[in-house]
């Protein structure tokens, strides 16, 4: 089914969708392939069919828009697709593909990468307790299903999406406990002059944070949680003052509820950019390690291009107006002249994206957030690894966040250290007295998701093989 395209886009999020849509005007085969079975992203998340009766938000009114879009042109979406594997070829590029059980290539001239970003969690004691949600992972709860993380929930983390958190949880019915940021009043108003640029969004926020206040829904500025109390659910959490650099200080307090949503910012997605070839750089600004990258989504490697919050994060707004010029920049490497049509966007994309990062901004770390994850705290979730043994590789001379991996199968589980990574670079980066910067991810190996041996194997019966006869003794 799958076998040759002009463009073949992983994502379908705001950016990768958009990129798909721009090209295949252009008279070009393209073909948007994403794991969610419906194409929006985490954005513009599609609503199960049990809730379609539903009131409308702007997330779904947007995200019903951009899959009728799709639906009305010409761009192959394949959705419920595992990409596990990116490799060159002579004529542009393979994707092996995980679909319905199967393994299949596709064949593309040129490659657009559109992964999005991923959620960060500071680990402190008890974070892996039933009924603690990422913020990001409770947004989708909200979006595709309508369901709560709890009947009285704690919502503690960084920037916007803690104040859209807990306004949806009061939306859709349920209490919110306490609200706890990281955040200063300070630091909202430092934002205040790019937020401008987008009186609408600031406007919603402001009625966020209005709603949240009128209702008594305490907020504690300059906050953290240092602890999740339960043993089969969460009971309750402590949280303490932080300081300028944000490590707790002085007394613990403690809200009870049966759930917590947390969050400490999202990070660039880069795995498949670095499978397919490319090296990173370090941006605090754009969130982290982001692909290297030129204008308008091109990159030096021929024929490949990305776009939207994987090559940093600068919002939905501007990933939209990334797509569209990566998805140009794609067709002008297959020989049509887009320059008039990037040149028309370019000024519109750094305007939106002054805003995300704006946002983004809120969310850079600082030293002092490490200081949450105790020495019993568990960092990789998959290989029950805890700050102490982590700690410990490193003074045996664990140097890298390769070398820790190595010997300690951090970041080797199901998640491919999506949830600990980050924070084993950081441990890197104070034992040796040196920047995050300094500290590479490791690096990323095939499969890029997690494959059945059955689907590798495809066909294959051991039935069917030539096996010689016992040679005479």
């Amino acid at each position: 089914m799958m076998q040759n395209t002009d463009i073949a886009v992983i994502g379908a999020g705001p950016a990768g969708a958009n990129a798909a849509l721009t090209a295949a005007r252009h008279s070009l085969s393209v073909t948007l392939l994403d794991e969610q079975p419906t194409a929006g992203g985490q954005v513009w998340r599609a609503k199960s069919t049990a809730i379609l009766d539903a009131p409308n938000t702007p997330e779904t009114v947007a995200g019903s828009r951009l899959r009728q879009e799709i639906d009305d042109s010409l761009v192959t979406h394949i959705g419920a697709a595992r990409i596990w594997q990116i490799e060159r070829s002579e004529k542009g590029w393979n994707l092996y593909v995980l679909r319905q059980g199967r393994s299949e290539v596709l064949h593309a001239r040129a490659l657009i990468i559109a992964t999005g970003a991923r959620e960060f969690v500071q680990p402190a004691p008890g974070w892996t307790t039933p009924g603690v949600l990422g913020l990001a992972g409770a947004t989708a709860l909200f979006k595709q299903e309508m369901t709560l993380p709890g009947k009285r929930t704690i919502v503690s983390g960084t920037g916007p999406l803690v104040f859209f958190v807990a306004s949806e949880i009061r939306r859709l019915g349920g209490e919110v406990a306490a609200i706890i940021t990281p955040n200063s009043r300070g630091d909202w108003l430092r934002c205040l002059p790019a937020m401008v640029s987008r009186p609408d969004l600031l406007l919603r926020g402001a009625r966020w944070i209005a709603d949240l206040i009128l209702g008594g829904i305490p907020i504690w500025w300059r906050h953290a949680v240092t602890r999740v109390e339960g043993q089969t659910q969460v009971a309750s959490i402590e949280f303490r003052k932080l300081t300028a650099d944000w490590s707790p200080t002085g007394p613990a307090r403690r809200v009870e509820g049966d759930s917590l949503c947390l969050g400490n910012g999202l990070l660039p997605a880069t795995e498949a950019a670095q499978l397919a070839g490319l090296g990173l750089e370090y941006s605090l600004q754009l969130g982290g390690w982001v692909p290297c990258q030129g204008a308008d989504g091109g990159t030096d490697i021929s024929g490949l291009f990305l776009c939207g919050d994987g090559t940093g994060i600068r919002g939905a707004a501007a990933a939209e107006i990334h797509g569209r010029l990566a998805g140009l920049s794609a067709v002008q490497h297959l020989g049509a002249d887009t320059r008039a049509e990037r040149d028309r966007l370019r000024a519109a994309f750094h305007r939106a994206a002054r805003f995300g990062m704006a946002m983004t901004s809120l969310g850079i770390p600082r030293p002092g957030l490490l200081r949450l994850t105790t020495d019993e705290t568990i960092v990789c979730r998959c290989e029950s690894l805890s700050r102490t043994d982590i700690a410990a590789e490193i003074s045996s001379g664990a140097g890298s966040t390769n070398a820790v991996k190595s010997g300690l199968r951090a970041g080797m589980g199901p998640c491919g250290g999506k949830f600990c990574q980050t924070t084993v670079a950081r441990m890197i980066a104070e034992a040796e007295g040196c920047t995050e910067a300094n500290v590479p991810p490791p690096t990323p190996r095939p499969p890029l998701r997690p494959v059945p041996v059955a689907a590798l194997a495809g066909d294959f019966r051991y039935s069917e093989l030539p096996i010689p006869k016992p040679a005479p003794l």
